[in-house]
């Protein structure tokens, strides 16, 4: 498709040059309708480059100040990467924990610009799978766990984590292996957002899939080798743009919906609206690989077996006990439209952390909102963002 694409993309550009100038002429809308077709085609493509977060500058107070990206802590699989700010008062250092399913961090862009202001962001900045090289090892689902733990080494004592999606049952499991070490790093506060906690509960499209076949299915049908051409060539992989067909199948008449909306914006001329839907698509079509060992895992703890909801997780030989969470404040946030982790599958976390005194266990539950509006949006911004800051300050 590449060479349809770069066509398309030409022609587009050609057929824009001659409307320059030729607004009210008969042949207009013709062309304008054409330049909007060859637009869709060249856009019909992924990429696997992890996209700019765009975060130069935020309003601290009454002041505009410098945002600069600075890669606190590296390995082969991720990057700490911390968003420091111009200024000289302390706040809150919280961790963001990004999903590793399919799509890079800057998924998250919405999240980190909301919390800035008021908080010393890092993010998890996981790297394509396929660009890492063989000889770095293997990264499974323990791995990840040390990964969460060591970054909240490296911010120190006394940081939050917040963690979206999927990766709420590593947060859950590195907090619970912290607290079981006295490990002094282990987070003030804890907040899930919109994670598989126990899929046992109101299973979705996800869950019943993902249990509607053994493991040695998955491996077969899903995992693939990466090409020599790439660093990490000779991989196993579970490749993004197979957990992006699956995200789209499950709702792909919405996509369709838009795509025909992007069209007829381009054809009308109007940019705005166009151009609101090509910034959510060229996030949502970046995508990166997952090592094949991490999805497989993943699917197998979270998803088929529920090894953490039961009591039968174990982190590098030792079983993972959540109860010794005695001193970290709980905040579980879930959507009442989400088809992706459905309502009470988060919130059954607090069932785990059974030693937690009350006043340190807040829920929130989300009145209209789907998945991606729990961490993005309006309702992320002005309702469920004031809730997580009063957790966070509460207990810093």
């Amino acid at each position: 498709m590449a060479p349809v694409r770069m066509f398309a993309n030409m022609a587009s550009a050609g057929i824009g040059g001659m409307l320059n100038g030729s607004a009210g002429q008969p042949h207009v809308q013709h062309l304008s309708s054409l330049t909007a077709a060859y637009e869709l085609i060249a856009r019909a493509g992924l990429t696997h480059t992890r996209p700019p977060f765009f975060i130069d500058s935020v309003m601290v107070g009454n002041r505009e100040v410098g945002v600069r990206e600075e890669a606190a802590h590296v390995t082969p699989f991720g990057t700490l990467l911390h968003f420091k700010k111009d200024i000289e008062t302390a706040q809150p250092r919280v961790l963001v924990v990004a999903p590793l399913s399919g799509h890079f961090a800057t998924l998250l862009r919405n999240t980190v610009r909301t919390m800035l202001p008021e908080n010393d962001v890092f993010i998890t900045d996981w790297h394509n799978a396929r660009d890492v090289s063989l000889a770095d090892g293997r990264f499974g689902f323990d791995d990840y766990v040390e990964h969460l733990i060591r970054f909240l080494e490296v911010m120190g004592k006394g940081s939050h984590i917040v963690a979206v999606c999927q990766p709420c049952v590593a947060a859950l499991v590195a907090t619970a292996v912290m607290a079981q070490g006295g490990n002094p790093a282990v987070p003030r506060s804890m907040t899930l957002m919109a994670g598989p906690i126990d899929t046992r509960v109101n299973p979705t499209k996800v869950n019943e899939l993902a249990n509607s076949k053994p493991i040695e299915w998955f491996e077969k049908n899903l995992i693939a080798t990466v090409p020599f051409r790439y660093k990490g060539g000779m991989r196993k992989v579970y490749p993004g743009f197979v957990q992006l067909a699956a995200f789209m199948s499950m709702n792909i008449d919405r996509h369709v919906k838009a795509h025909k909306e992007l069209y007829e914006n381009i054809a009308k001329g109007e940019k705005e609206k166009a151009d609101a839907t090509k910034s959510f698509y060229d996030e949502y079509f970046a995508v990166l690989d997952l090592t094949a060992e991490f999805y497989l895992e993943t699917v197998r703890i979270a998803f088929q077996e529920h090894l953490l909801p039961k009591g039968e997780l174990d982190y590098r030989g030792g079983r993972v006990e959540p109860s010794a969470i005695r001193k970290t404040t709980l905040l579980t946030v879930e959507g009442e439209k989400d088809d992706i982790c459905a309502v009470g599958q988060t919130v059954a976390a607090h069932d785990l952390c059974s030693k937690l005194r009350p006043y340190r266990k807040k829920h929130h539950m989300q009145a209209g909102v789907g998945h991606y509006g729990v961490f993005s949006g309006s309702r992320w911004n002005n309702q469920i963002y004031p809730l997580l800051r009063n957790v966070i300050l509460a207990s810093d």
